[in-house]
């Protein structure tokens, strides 16, 4: 834990870190934040803030001027960034981390055998780091390093390569899965059940690579299935997740994260960089991604029928002499319908609010689209002129002969204005017709006109609806 604490790296330092978009090369970068070991890198060539997370001690980066002495191939930067004078981490750049700041890789020795292109061997694939595949030497480097390829993956260009040093834990001789029942992702047009080393040799016409050349040192690391610890998602490696230790062979871990899914879990070395105890992230303040929980399958329950609420509370029950009253008012309301309806028939729209004298008997009226003569209206004028002089006679013989001036104050008390309306069918003279009153104040100083006037007894006034 303190050695993990310890780092030389500072902002603006320069060094050789592998292409992320093309593993089989390396790239230029400079060292932009620096947290407990591990290191953040922006690329000299990238475009905004192109990066790339690491551990200091991680294989995957190497001091300037590593790919050229090697042989590993490297990408030019002629174009740099258009932003360099402007960022503040390539601002800073004053100078080379040197070779002494990386992690020493072991010693080999050639000597009695060493890696041959073509010879085969099983290796981790980098690209999915839970697989272990059948691999291929595609070029002997210095130093101890390999480019190797994975059968599983075809690749014309090379592009698929990737560097391995010969004393890497994550690279085993052949039939290593078998002998550790471990699953072996076989090459193309093989399945696992079919896939034997001898047959896949012979018809290929190669040979493995000889078992004394790779690490067979197994320290005693006290790792045990089931532990918990907070592992790096080495193909997201800016994140640390909650992770248990799934299964232990010799040396080496297969790591799962909680939550997720058995495709995401991880092949990883005893010693690796990118493993870290309970509570790493929390002492160093880099943030930790936790588990992720599962989702529970839905299960969809039958709708119930939606219950009416009462506005004001309980519904009440009703009685008998209730049911019995509802009922009654019910009909008296069907009947009045149907009153009305007979009614509306007779009627129709509004028209003139005077009734004509006999002067104009035959003269019409235009109400609508049809027209109503002067003679189907309400009463005969004859009639009415009777009965006035029967009621002034009476009126005279019990009271005396009543005065111009009295006669129009008892006009003014009323008068009624007789509106009718134009009937659905023609009416036939002397019909009497049913008309609505309406009570206006008189104008005194207007000379009575009895002339127009309809027989009360022949009347229904407004009131006695």
């Amino acid at each position: 834990m303190v050695e993990s604490m310890k780092y030389p790296f500072r902002q603006g330092m320069r060094l050789e870190v592998v292409d992320k978009s093309h593993i089989s090369r390396m790239r230029l970068a400079v060292v932009d934040t620096v947290i407990g070991g591990r290191v953040r890198l922006l690329y000299e060539d990238g475009e905004n803030d192109e990066d790339f997370w690491c551990h200091m001690w991680s294989p995957l980066i190497h001091a300037v001027g590593w790919a050229k002495r090697v042989g590993h191939p490297i990408k030019k930067s002629d174009d740099r960034r258009s932003d360099l004078g402007i960022h503040p981490t390539f601002r800073k750049i004053y100078c080379d981390a040197v070779p002494y700041l990386f992690k020493k890789v072991r010693a080999v020795y050639s000597k009695g055998g060493w890696f041959a292109k073509g010879m085969k061997l099983e290796a981790i694939d980098p690209l999915n780091l839970g697989n272990i595949c059948v691999a291929t030497v595609q070029k002997v480097l210095l130093d101890g390093y390999l480019m190797i390829s994975v059968e599983s993956v075809e690749s014309s260009d090379g592009s698929e390569c990737f560097c391995y040093h010969a004393s890497s834990p994550y690279i085993f001789p052949a039939e290593f899965c078998q002998t550790h029942h471990i699953e072996l992702m076989p090459p193309k047009g093989y399945t696992p059940e079919t896939f034997v080393w001898e047959e896949y040799l012979a018809a290929t016409g190669s040979k493995t690579a000889p078992a004394q050349l790779f690490n067979k040192d197994c320290p005693n690391h006290g790792f045990k299935p089931g532990m918990k610890l907070e592992a790096v998602d080495l193909m997201e490696p800016r994140l640390i997740c909650v992770a248990t230790v799934k299964r232990v062979v010799n040396r080496l871990l297969r790591i799962h994260f909680d939550g997720w899914d058995e495709d995401y879990d991880q092949w990883v070395d005893c010693e690796s960089p990118d493993i870290y105890p309970v509570g790493w992230c929390e002492l160093i303040g880099y943030q930790l991604q936790p588990p992720v929980e599962p989702e529970e399958p839905r299960v969809e329950k039958p709708k119930e029928p939606v219950k009416k609420k009462h506005q004001y509370g309980k519904r009440r029950r009703r009685s008998a002499a209730t049911k019995a009253k509802q009922k009654e008012t019910l009909a008296k309301r069907k009947a009045a319908a149907a009153v009305a309806s007979t009614t509306a028939a007779v009627s129709g729209p509004k028209c003139p609010a005077e009734v004509a004298g006999p002067e104009e008997n035959m003269e019409t009226y235009e109400t609508g689209n049809k027209e109503v003569t002067a003679a189907d209206r309400s009463v005969e004028v004859s009639e009415l002129e009777e009965n006035m002089e029967t009621s002034e006679s009476l009126e005279n013989t019990e009271m005396g002969e009543p005065t111009e001036s009295k006669m129009t104050d008892e006009l003014a008390e009323t008068k009624l204005m007789v509106r009718t309306c134009e009937p659905s069918k023609m009416l036939e003279p002397g019909e009497i017709i049913e008309v609505k009153v309406k009570e206006e104040m008189f104008d005194s100083s207007e000379e009575a006109d009895f002339t127009n006037l309809i027989p009360l007894e022949n009347i229904k006034r407004e009131d006695d609806d």
